[in-house]
């Protein structure tokens, strides 16, 4: 599609998926710049050709007519886009923001109807894809809003994305699907470590079988992704375990909210719980495998 001249782009978050989100903007011709508290971020982005990076929007120059929010959850989406200084201030006539953290529907819905006060388009834009994908501009984007903010943003959606789907015109509706993929995402990761945990119990080599489970039709993304690094005794994080305490913690209260019961999803939020509190937070969500007792995994990175 044809860019608008000077089309300005701010992504808020240089994390796993914002650093590749903005560097796939940047791929596409757009003038990006990007936000983050971390300076070795904002250096690397800087490096890549950013327009400007800075640790809050008042240290960059000019309006934008495109704000992608990819923090952490929706709080601090609420701080960085409506708090003192927030990028709420500086978005260009015509311009929206894609808001694309986790959330839920309610804070979506809550967010828009405060933007929308303020004239502001939102898109309600929750990914997914990972690191990988994101750095490659292919994340799957799960958005609803009105048309307008799907067209003030087509330029970065086609930057972002291999496939959006438009879930509907409502805010809140984007943010529905994405607990209810997380749902999935979290009890993927858990039955996953639970059958891995099973296997080190009967004393099944790991890497055996990860190896069946991947090419047979027991498996699933999660677990050829996740239980790899079990079998590399790598806890390295990609998304941390109190990642799916947030989320899984989401997909209960939407149950709740809804008077529908959800039996896998609560015992999986159960266990990323108890790995948290045992100390496993801040690792990769793989660890969630270090709730069984009476097992040996392999050792690698902590």
């Amino acid at each position: 599609m044809s860019v608008p001249s000077r089309y300005r782009v701010c992504v808020v978050g240089l994390g796993s998926m914002g650093m590749g989100a903005a560097l796939s903007c940047l791929r596409a011709g757009l003038a990006t710049s990007g936000i983050d508290l971390d300076a070795g971020r904002r250096d690397a982005f800087a490096a890549q050709g950013a327009e400007g990076v800075a640790d809050g929007v008042a240290g960059l120059g000019g309006d934008f007519d495109a704000v992608i929010v990819l923090v952490v959850n929706g709080a601090q989406a609420r701080q960085v886009i409506l708090g003192q200084g927030g990028v709420a201030d500086r978005i260009a006539p015509g311009g929206a923001i894609m808001v694309s953290c986790t959330q839920s529907a309610d804070d979506a819905r809550t967010l828009g109807a405060d933007l929308a006060a303020r004239g502001i388009l939102m898109l309600d834009a929750p990914v997914s894809g990972g690191a990988a994908k994101a750095a490659q501009g292919a994340m799957t984007v799960m958005a609803s809003g009105p048309d307008a903010a799907f067209d003030a943003l087509a330029p970065v959606l086609e930057a972002v994305a291999a496939k959006t789907y438009r879930i509907g015109p409502d805010i809140g509706q984007g943010a529905t699907v994405k607990v209810i993929h997380q749902l999935l995402a979290g009890v993927h990761i858990a039955v996953g470590a639970e059958a891995m945990a099973l296997a080190a119990r009967a004393g099944i080599p790991l890497d055996t079988m990860y190896d069946v489970v991947t090419n047979a039709a027991g498996n699933s993304w999660m677990f050829e992704n996740r239980m790899k690094h079990v079998v590399d005794g790598d806890y390295t994080p990609t998304s941390a375990v109190d990642i799916f305490v947030k989320d899984l913690g989401l997909v209960t209260e939407t149950g709740r909210a809804l008077g529908f019961p959800l039996p896998l999803a609560s015992t999986a939020f159960a266990m990323f719980q108890q790995a948290s509190n045992m100390g496993h937070g801040r690792e990769d969500d793989s660890a969630v495998i270090k709730t069984f007792s009476g097992i040996t995994l392999p050792e690698g990175k902590a």
